[in-house]
Parts: structure tokens; C-alpha cells; sequence
């Protein structure tokens, strides 16, 4: 099925303004692009009564769905989720203590909208079963912007849009909000018929925890292709692919795979941790004095300005819709290529060596965040 709009491919060429004008970026007297002010709210700020007498659909139970179902639930909102008939998620909808409807159904019902289906196939659902259900007023959400910023979703002018995005995948969102904790959210609004679909957004975040650590305001452009950048050229793309190569350099040159496992794979959480928790200065001043130098003078060999300049290709591609348009035709077609590219890297040494070191660490489980049996 084609994308609603005027142009099934409407996403192809969007992008005809200067950059500075399509990136929203304020430009001073001299057309220097400046800092814009950034809002950031708590759950002080949050007033949750915006969400009483309000039933909140969550269409999708996958990562992000199954979090935010549960969390709003927890925090006293009417929650009912949306699937289909023969979604396997059904039954672990129920057992968590939701009410389930079919995603026509569950829109019907609802006021509130949340879209937590794979970006590849919300705008198909969007389009078969939830567009006809709207009313004016509504409130319509979505966990990342993509299918709105790219144009394959195009909602109706007297519906309200907006976005709560948590910046962490939805076990986590989930396991912070059991313990009291939260996972920093951004908002942004899209459309506003009704003048407050901001604090309507607020309180939403603040339901699912993030009031707890910092709501932050941007934009469903802003988030849209700084979160698919991030993703790609950084913490899955360019992580992973680093990871992958410092395996094979030390296992070609004849060392054991299991330590090379250990040095470029499994501690990276240790380090990851350490700048988590206080930054990478903190990193540095707590690793030896060793690993400091060796940062210094062998990391540029590795990321330098040849990688930063595939970087900003990368970004290009995302700023002008390339990336939406391969991806989504790849899902059109099948995805054969996608899941040749799943099982090759699933099929990849490391893998082997990774399941069997783990299997010899089991306290690794303790607290496992992702529990395929649950979400």
C-alpha cells in the first residue's frame, strides 16, 4: 500500500529550503547559525490531571509499547492496547493486567493515540485502521517522529500531534520506572488545534517516569534525524561495526577469540558505564594510566577525519530523506535484503564465543532486561 499524501514517495526531494531555514536553526545578524534555548521540565511541571478522564490507547506492545502501557497504568491512567487479532502480544498484554482491543477498536475508544508500532509499519496501520476512527480533538502520539517528519503520515489539521520519546530502549524505560527511577524523554508538538497538546505531552512523560529525570522540548524534526543518526553512525552502526573489527583484527593475527571477545566486546559496558554515570573525563581518570595515553594517541588513528567526513555523508542522507526512502522501500519489498544482513551478522564468530563466555557468567541474567516471554 502506498503512503497517504500526495505522493507516495512524497519524502524523496522534501528538502528544497537552505539547510539552516529546513533544520529550523536560528541564524544571527551576520547568518551564523546560533544555539536556540532548551526547555526542560519535571515532573513538577507536569500536571497529570490533564490526562483524567482520558483513555489512552497504545497501538503496539513491542519495546517501547509494552513500557509505556504498563508505566501509564501504574501512574492511574486508562490504558487499553491495540493490537491484531492473532498478535502473539495479546496474551502478554493481558497477563500484564491491560485491557486489549483491536487497533480499530482501540483507537475508537481512545482520546489519546500513542503509535509504538516499527516505523516500517505505522503508516500502513495508520492509514487501514486508525485514521477513520479520529475526531476532532483527538490527541495522536508517537514515540519517534519518523513517519510524520518524512511525510508518510499526514494527519487530519483539527487533530492534535505531539511526541513523547524516551532516550532508551522501553526495558529500560520499564526497569527505571519499577525502581523509581525514569528515563529522560523528549517532547515535541506537530500540530496544536486544541492549545495544549505541550502540557497533554507532559503529563504523558512524566506518567511513564520521565518527569523523574528531565523532559526535554524539541522538535519531530530535531528528533527524527539526530536519533537516526546516533543510531547509525554511533551506538549501533558505528559501535557495533568497531567491536566487530577489533574482534577480527585480534583473531586474525592469531590470538585467542575468547580474549578478544573480552577486550573489545564484553568491557565495553565497564566502559560505557563509567561514562554514563560522570563523563568521559571520568572515564579517563578511572581507567590506568595506560589506557589514558593509549586513548589519546591510538583512538584518532581509528576515528579520524576521513570517518568523521563518512559521517556527515550519513547525516545528508537522513537530513534528505535518502535513508527514509531505501529503508522503507526495503520493507515494501520484503526486506530480503534486511534479513540476509540479520542473519549473516547473527551468524558472525563473535556471536558463537559471546553466547559461550555468557553461558559461563549466569549471575549476566540477574535483572534481565529484555524477557522476550513478557515484551
Amino acid at each position: 500500500m502506498g503512503f497517504p499524501g500526495p505522493h507516495p514517495l512524497y519524502f524523496m526531494d522534501p528538502w528544497r529550503r537552505s539547510v539552516p531555514e529546513r533544520l529550523g536553526l536560528a541564524l544571527d545578524t551576520e547568518g551564523e547559525q546560533t544555539a536556540m534555548a532548551l526547555n526542560i521540565y519535571y515532573d513538577k511541571d507536569a500536571d497529570l490531571t490533564r490526562l483524567d478522564g482520558k483513555k489512552v490507547a497504545i497501538i503496539g506492545y513491542g519495546s517501547q509499547g509494552h513500557a509505556h502501557a504498563q508505566n501509564l497504568s501504574g501512574s492511574g491512567v486508562d490504558v487499553v492496547v491495540g493490537l491484531r487479532k492473532d498478535s502473539p502480544s495479546w496474551a502478554k498484554a493481558e497477563s500484564a493486567g491491560l485491557a486489549v482491543a483491536t487497533v480499530s477498536e482501540a483507537a475508537r475508544q481512545a482520546d489519546i493515540l500513542m503509535l509504538t508500532l516499527p516505523d516500517e509499519l505505522a503508516a500502513d496501520v495508520y492509514t487501514d485502521e486508525i485514521a477513520a476512527q479520529l475526531e476532532p480533538g483527538n490527541y495522536l502520539a508517537v514515540a519517534h517522529g519518523f513517519n510524520f517528519h518524512f511525510g508518510a503520515i499526514i494527519p487530519p489539521d483539527d487533530v492534535n500531534v505531539f511526541m513523547v520519546a524516551p532516550k532508551g530502549p522501553g526495558h529500560t524505560v520499564r526497569d527505571h520506572y519499577e525502581a523509581g527511577r525514569g528515563v529522560p524523554c523528549l517532547v515535541a508538538v506537530h500540530q496544536d488545534p486544541s492549545g495544549d497538546s505541550l502540557q497533554v505531552g507532559l503529563a504523558y512523560a512524566s506518567a511513564i517516569g520521565g518527569g523523574r529525570a528531565g523532559i526535554i522540548e524539541t522538535t519531530f524534526r530535531e528528533e527524527t534525524e539526530t536519533d537516526l543518526f546516533g543510531e547509525q553512525a554511533v551506538l549501533c552502526g558505528g559501535l557495533t561495526s568497531l567491536m566487530k573489527a577489533g574482534f577480527e583484527t585480534l583473531v586474525e593475527a592469531g590470538y585467542a577469540p575468547e580474549m578478544a571477545y573480552f577486550e573489545c566486546i564484553h568491557e565495553v559496558k565497564l566502559i560505557v558505564d563509567l561514562v554514563y554515570q560522570d563523563g568521559v573525563a571520568n572515564m579517563r581518570y578511572s581507567v590506568s594510566n595506560t589506557a589514558e595515553y593509549g586513548d589519546f594517541v591510538s583512538g584518532p588513528r581509528v576515528i579520524d577525519s576521513d570517518t568523521k567526513a563518512r559521517m556527515k555523508d550519513i547525516l545528508t542522507d537522513i537530513q534528505s530523506g535518502v535513508f527514509a526512502r531505501q529503508f522503507i522501500l526495503e520493507n515494501k519489498s520484503g526486506g530480503v535484503a534486511f534479513k540476509a544482513m540479520r542473519r549473516q551478522a547473527a551468524e558472525h564468530p563473535m556471536e558463537e564465543v559471546g553466547a559461550r563466555l555468557r553461558g559461563l557468567m549466569p549471575w549476566l541474567k540477574e535483572r534481565q532486561l529484555v524477557d522476550r516471554s513478557k515484551n
